[in-house]
């Protein structure tokens, strides 16, 4: 029986949230902080003092002996670098424990050791760590001990942006200052703020320690880069949903309880699609929070499978031929009143805010898809957007019937005069309750989905940040809302103005909107007539980065200058043909040393067979002989494919970093590596399993 759990006694406790800040903050500096939180005011150094010591006395009566300022550099993970609150010791001998405001609010790592696309040379070396104040602090338990993590940003000597929470931080701000005068106009004059509402739907995989440390694919890449299909795969759709297993429930059960302190809204946990993937979720949070948030679940996921005899693999495709694993951004905005800009209430044809705001949107993702695109695009993600798991490459809208009847109405009349209402669910069955179906119905395979008060972005990978997807939704939709106001603001007649504005931008990019099957070949058909960027892979969707209308898109609203753009394109160039070099490597160190030799040694065994039945005067030994002789014709394809992949890859590695490079992988090497792939899985189907040097896909997929 296990024991019992108060999800409400422990929820939080480990944060130094709200309530622990009423508690213990003087009610002035405890004022001057909430005001720097929701109004973007600074603190003085009086007052950071007076917080950094009442943070540090919170921490140690939790056990904390360190602190470290928690970033989230351009490497893909968080960053951290501790330091004990000791002092130098006093004549005595013994030592004082202090934390000093200055300590709170900056911190000096090495900027020349993180990406940085050139912005920071190797002898440029300083840069800063900014107190997120609008984060929250939390306390860390693992083997270290107790360690305070205070959520901060993180910037160059010169202030550019070397990390994901400083742009996401200034998109905030441009959506929050458009999104007001834009209620301002519908007579909102209460609201202060509009913050977009974030909850990240997590996907993972578990598989056992053991046979992960038997697999150099896995434990250098997060994907195996070889392996057959079992017998049984996911097509008897019997995993997903079903009933979790012991081990597994055992280890969400110790995930909740470590998240739950964090102040983590773990919410919804289930058997995702394929074996051995699990599903996490989340309760929306403030969008900055929800990426720290995520970050927090991510590691803690790893970090408990280990304690359970697991590893946690995040990888978007680590197994060929089932599902990959992806995390949907739930995106939203409310004011700090409570009221969600995107619900359209009982009769969104009426909801003329409403309206005006989807239209917007509508207009930001149809003029900015390839840069929404490329805020998903990630080496593994190439391997996953398309497939039966996740949605095309191509960006579109899913509305469903009732929004897309609203937004025909306006269209082809100019007026709505009425919405799709809900109808009771006939089941035919008298002992089920009645109730009220939804307007539409979902759609898996679209991109950007309307689920009746958000948006849901699915195209974000199971490891990257969130961080970059909802910076590019909160600045499109900003540039969206500054246009709007900018004409409505001057309009003598606001309704018919409104109305006129509501219906040309659904007019204008009404394309984007679709809501059939985006798995078709009839919808690749019908998007490039519709003039839709079909952008299938990272390398091309880099390019948008730099796009004119990017560049002044994001100088605008102040959240990257093109120089942070270029870098950023320059980094995820490098850290493409870095990640495909390595996988490329791998492959080479695991035919060469592993496959080819075992291979090698049944065919001996083989050879032997053959000789000593023939030896006892039985000379039928064709079936023998046809193993050998595909086995030997199979072990020289793995050979020359392997010597083909040796010589791409070297060329790769000796051109010079940056665009070409990187295609000359995607196009080259990843063909390369595909080809010696092939015959080592038929290999795998043929060569005893006792001499084939690695756990199988069986293995992997259904023995936790």
């Amino acid at each position: 029986m296990s024991e019992y759990t108060n999800v409400a006694e422990i929820f939080g406790e480990d944060v130094f949230n709200d309530t622990v800040m009423q508690q213990r903050l003087p009610k002035k500096v405890y004022k001057d902080l909430k005001q720097a939180i929701l109004e973007g005011k600074e603190l003085s150094p009086e007052m950071a003092d007076v917080i950094a010591h009442e943070m540090k006395e919170w921490a140690i009566e939790k056990g904390a002996t360190h602190y470290t300022h928690w970033f989230q550099p351009l490497t893909g993970v968080t960053a951290e670098k501790h330091d004990s609150f000791i002092t130098a010791p006093l004549p005595s001998g013994k030592v004082l424990m202090s934390f000093s405001g200055k300590e709170l609010i900056k911190g000096e790592p090495d900027a020349s050791s993180f990406p940085s696309g050139g912005l920071r040379a190797t002898f440029e070396a300083r840069g800063y760590t900014v107190w997120d104040c609008t984060s929250p602090a939390f306390v860390r338990h693992d083997a270290a001990g107790a360690t305070l993590c205070i959520p901060t940003a993180f910037c160059s000597y010169t202030g550019e942006a070397l990390d994901q929470k400083t742009p996401l931080l200034r998109s905030m701000q441009a959506v929050n200052k458009q999104a007001l005068r834009l209620i301002r106009l519908f007579g909102d004059t209460t609201a202060k703020k509009v913050t977009p509402s974030v909850g990240a739907e997590q996907e993972y995989f578990l598989v056992s320690d053991k046979n992960f440390m038997q697999r150099k694919d896995l434990t250098f890449t997060g994907r195996t880069l070889f392996g057959a299909m079992p017998p049984k795969g996911q097509e008897m759709d019997d995993h997903y949903l079903g009933t979790i297993r012991q081990k597994i429930s055992a280890y969400m059960k110790h995930v909740n309880e470590e998240l739950w302190r964090l102040g983590v809204t773990s919410k919804t946990q289930h058997n995702e699609a394929a074996p051995a993937q699990h599903e996490l979720a989340p309760i929306y949070a403030e969008v900055n929070v929800e990426v720290d948030h995520n970050q927090i679940i991510m590691q803690t996921l790893k970090r408990i499978a280990s304690q359970h005899g697991m590893k946690c693999l995040l990888h978007e495709k680590p197994f060929a031929g089932v599902n990959g694993s992806g995390k949907h951004n739930n995106w939203s905005l409310t004011t700090d009143t409570g009221v969600n800009l995107l619900d359209p209430g009982i009769t969104p044809h009426q909801n003329i805010q409403f309206l005006l705001v989807l239209s917007c949107v509508l207009k930001a993702v149809d003029r900015h898809a390839a840069l929404l695109r490329e805020s998903a695009a990630d080496v593994g993600n190439d391997h996953r957007l398309g497939a039966n798991e996740a949605p095309p490459a191509i960006i579109s809208v899913f509305l469903g019937d009732q929004l897309t009847d609203v937004m025909n109405q306006l269209i082809t009349t100019g007026m709505a005069d009425h919405s799709i209402e809900s109808e009771k669910l006939e089941t035919g069955v008298k002992s089920i309750p009645e109730f009220m179906r939804d307007t539409t119905d979902r759609n898996r395979t679209s991109p950007f989905a309307f689920t009746g008060n958000k948006f849901e972005f699915r195209m974000v990978g199971s490891r990257d940040s969130i961080a970059p997807a909802n910076m590019v939704l909160n600045t499109i939709v900003a540039q969206s809302f500054k246009e709007a106001c900018d004409v409505l603001e001057k309009e003598e007649d606001f309704d018919m103005a409104v109305h006129d504005l509501i219906k040309k931008n659904f007019t204008e990019h009404q394309r984007i909107v679709f809501n059939g099957n985006g798995y078709s070949e009839e919808w690749v058909e019908e998007a490039a007539k519709r003039g839709l960027p079909n952008i299938g892979c990272m390398v091309e969707a880099v390019e948008a980065l730099t796009y004119e209308e990017s560049v002044s898109l994001f100088e605008e609203f102040g959240v990257f200058t093109k120089a942070e753009l270029e870098s950023r394109k320059e980094i995820k160039y490098e850290t493409y043909s870095k990640a495909i070099n390595i996988e490329a490597r791998t492959m080479i160190d695991i035919a060469s040393k592993q496959i080819i030799p075992a291979v090698i040694k049944y065919t001996k065994n083989l050879a032997d067979s053959i000789n000593a039945v023939v030896s006892a005067g039985i000379l039928d030994v064709d079936v023998q002989t046809e193993l050998l002789r595909d086995t030997s014709g199979l072990l020289k394809d793995t050979r020359n494919a392997l010597n083909h992949l040796k010589e791409v890859a070297k060329t790769a590695a000796d051109m010079e970093e940056g665009r070409d490079r990187a295609f000359y992988y995607r196009e080259k090497v990843m063909p390369a590596m595909e080809a010696l792939r092939r015959p080592v899985d038929e290999l795998e189907m043929i060569v005893d399993k006792d001499i084939w040097p690695m756990p199988s896909y069986g293995d992997l997929l259904f023995d936790v």
